[in-house]
């Protein structure tokens, strides 16, 4: 039989773990014959299907997140490497620094609000073919601030390359939710965030392409000849992974009732009854049959219905909570740091060239790197409390892994404001900066899969409410960042109120760690939850 050869040449993966009543708990006991992580059943639950994405090789699903994740950077890089460039924009077009400024902030909200009208598309007509479309508008949105000659022209290239970039930040998350078993998740998506972080060197890459002789034009070349290879790369590694995942159950059971028929075994009436229905395993796409990058069209979707459902989500607290963390921390750390930096260590005491001023970089690159040990923390941490747990999983197991740097990184704002006050040694603004990225590692990477764990309905209007609502809160704190810095001081609005805010964000830890699992139980029961669940077609996490 077909399904007897496939399955001889590739195990496919069986497990019988089961979410429970309240979204976020889930049964991971082991039954005979599963498959297990951990000594834990694997959640979500596979097809017996070769093609069902839970069922690819490591190896396919590595680099598919390779792939998605060096979007991530080149795109986030893309975005914040003109930084270092405002006091040369505001020179060249006569404009003000503050205006100058918003060549970032305004391509920042792009970057945000696209994820609006490409999620819903990437949910209608497939995750493939939205992903090389967005590839290519970003290409053309950077040959376009290579070519531009005014303020105009490069603020429309700019807002270009960042809506058309902008579905990078969902598409990394819904992959990991497609490919990943739960107890990967932790650890899937802090690589992805880890390369999403990394795109804040951007300044760095931009300030030294200065000390070449060349203008700030080159920046935009070479991110676009990243940005060439990695759509040539795509096209071959990234595979659609929308799947229509039908009951597992039905299918085993039929499977199982076969296979004791073909053994010569004696079976009841309602087993022939049922043997018919079985399907065998299909086997799996040829090469040539990944690359297909159309022929999706999913009439349940409704497009226009998706958009404004996903509003609702900014209701659910998991969501907001994700929002606020990365909204925060882009706003008030990486605007704050590269706006502010550039401006200060060009500027008397120190006095350094426009070429250096993107040096800051290397702080966030140092405190990154110190935070990808760590990336496997909060799955471990979860695994060991559902072995103590009896094998049921609760999704703020993860957040202790969050609790040691709860309070680092209003410290590390602390100190950089103060440095930037006093006009303190440079070496304080790059502690400053390392103290905070590094926590901000944490936050980033496990707010994230807290959601995602914690509200399965319907991922794909979750992402469009986190990327909407992150990109708004970081656009309207950075949009006169620089304004409310130079009228109020350093100490006061960044030692001061940027770190009451952050603060105020990071002790929701505790909110959730104590009551989280109340919050879910009370969120399953309202009308909210019952909106969302009824607007699921397909089976995605079980």
């Amino acid at each position: 039989m077909v399904g007897q050869t496939h399955t001889a040449e590739r195990h496919l993966v069986h497990s019988h773990a089961k979410e429970g009543d309240i979204p976020g708990t889930v049964d991971l006991r082991a039954a005979e014959g599963d498959d297990t992580a951990y000594g834990q059943a694997l959640y979500p639950v596979p097809a017996e299907d070769p093609n069902d994405p839970l069922q690819w090789s490591t190896r396919r699903k590595t680099l598919i997140l390779v792939v998605c994740s060096l979007y991530s950077f080149l795109s986030n890089s893309a975005l914040l490497g003109p930084s270092v460039y405002i006091g040369i924009y505001a020179e060249e077009f006569n404009i003000s620094p503050t205006t100058a400024s918003n060549i970032v902030s305004y391509a920042n909200l792009a970057f945000g609000f696209g994820s609006l009208v490409l999620v819903p598309l990437y949910h209608k007509i497939g995750r493939r073919p939205v992903m090389l479309g967005s590839l290519l508008l970003y290409c053309g949105g950077l040959i376009g601030c290579s070519q531009a000659t005014s303020y105009s022209s490069l603020m429309a290239a700019r807002v270009i390359h960042g809506f058309g970039s902008s579905v990078c930040e969902a598409l990394p998350v819904q992959l990991v939710n497609d490919i990943f078993f739960l107890h990967e998740r932790g650890k899937r998506l802090g690589y992805y965030t880890v390369c999403l972080c990394f795109g804040s060197t951007g300044p760095l890459y931009a300030g030294y392409m200065l000390s070449g002789g060349h203008d700030w034009r080159l920046f935009f070349y070479v991110e676009f000849a990243f940005a060439v290879a990695l759509f040539i790369l795509a096209f071959f590694v990234v595979e659609e992974t929308a799947y229509h995942r039908k009951p597992p159950t039905e299918g085993r059971q039929s499977q199982e009732n076969l296979q004791r028929s073909s053994d010569g075994e004696k079976t009841s009436d309602a087993v022939v009854e049922h043997s018919p229905l079985a399907p065998e395993i299909p086997p799996r796409k040829t090469f040539l049959q990944t690359l297909k990058f159309w022929g999706i069209w999913e009439k349940d979707s409704d497009y226009f219905l998706m958009m404004a459902r996903s509003f609702t989500y900014f209701l659910v607290p998991h969501v907001f909570w994700v929002v606020t963390t990365y909204g925060i921390y882009i706003g008030l750390g990486a605007l704050t740091f590269n706006y502010i930096f550039p401006l200060k260590i060009t500027a008397p005491p120190y006095n350094w060239s426009q070429t250096n001023s993107g040096l800051i970089a290397v702080a966030s690159f140092l405190g990154y790197l110190l935070a990808i040990p760590f990336t496997p923390s909060s799955d471990l941490l979860a695994a060991r409390l559902t072995r103590k747990n009896n094998g049921i999983r609760e999704s703020e197991m993860r957040l202790g892994a969050m609790l040691p740097v709860m309070l680092l990184a209003p410290m590390g704002l602390i100190l950089f404001g103060m440095a930037a006050q006093h006009d303190l040694h440079w070496i304080a603004y790059f502690f400053g900066v390392g103290i905070t990225q590094f926590s901000s590692y944490f936050y980033f990477t496990f707010t994230l899969a807290y959601a995602v764990d914690s509200y399965t309905a319907n991922i794909s209007e979750m992402l469009i409410a986190m990327n909407l609502g992150k990109q708004a809160i970081s656009f309207g704190m950075g949009l006169d960042l620089l304004t409310w810095v130079l009228d109020h001081g350093y100490a006061v609005m960044i030692a001061g109120v940027f770190v009451s805010i952050l603060t105020a964000n990071n002790l929701a830890l505790i909110l959730f760690m104590l009551r989280g699992k109340r919050i879910r139980a009370y969120m399953a029961k309202t009308w909210l939850a019952r909106v969302h669940r009824e607007s699921v077609k397909e089976i995605a996490t079980h």
